[in-house]
């Protein structure tokens, strides 16, 4: 599984319709639809495909047509994602209407063709399930740990200082937890 990491846009135009493609990570959808709505007044619609995993490591799929004909936009759009097997992103595109009726067989692959414009463009990593540790350090470790934190490039990092040192939540990959837990082995 792959996914992304960042926000990438690619256009993508066919007989006078532009198809201006939107691909985020699954944390930046959340009010993007309206966001773009707000952004592009005069287009036609803003569809929509998304794939995550849920708490259970379950894949989670869902798609909107936003009142394109049904199955012409969202599943299309869908299927692209699932073919570049891309998990915990979503992808939006807004629709401008260029006179020129494309049928559902071109609307289809327009919409498509989009999301598959915007994948090419887009920086695709591999897909690394993140998990949480947690420890206790005395005060004297602590710039050791910022260091190994650092060299290792943990940056979602949680601190408190307690009477006795500081209690961490790191969350990260897999490897560069366990890197950590030998570097942290050998301070100690």
């Amino acid at each position: 599984m792959q996914t992304i990491e960042k926000h990438f846009v690619a256009t993508y135009e066919v007989k006078k319709s532009k198809f201006i493609a939107h691909l985020v990570p699954i944390s930046e959808y959340k009010g993007l639809q309206e966001k773009l709505r707000a952004e592009h007044p005069k287009s036609r619609h803003v569809v929509y495909a998304l794939r995550y995993l849920n708490e259970f490591e379950q894949i989670v799929e869902n798609s909107s047509d936003d009142e394109e004909p049904k199955g012409a936009a969202g599943v299309p759009s869908l299927n692209v994602l699932r073919g570049e097997a891309l998990i915990n992103v979503a992808v939006l595109t807004v629709r401008y209407f260029g006179g020129i009726k494309l049928g559902i067989g071109g609307m289809a692959r327009a919409y498509a063709s989009a999301v598959k414009e915007v994948v090419a463009q887009s920086n695709v990593v591999l897909y690394e399930k993140m998990l949480k540790y947690s420890f206790s350090t005395s005060y004297s470790d602590i710039q050791r740990v910022e260091y190994i934190l650092n060299k290792i490039e943990i940056i979602q990092i949680e601190r408190e200082f307690l009477n006795d040192g500081a209690a961490w939540t790191i969350e990260s990959t897999e490897n560069k937890i366990e890197s950590f837990k030998k570097e942290l082995a050998c301070m100690r």
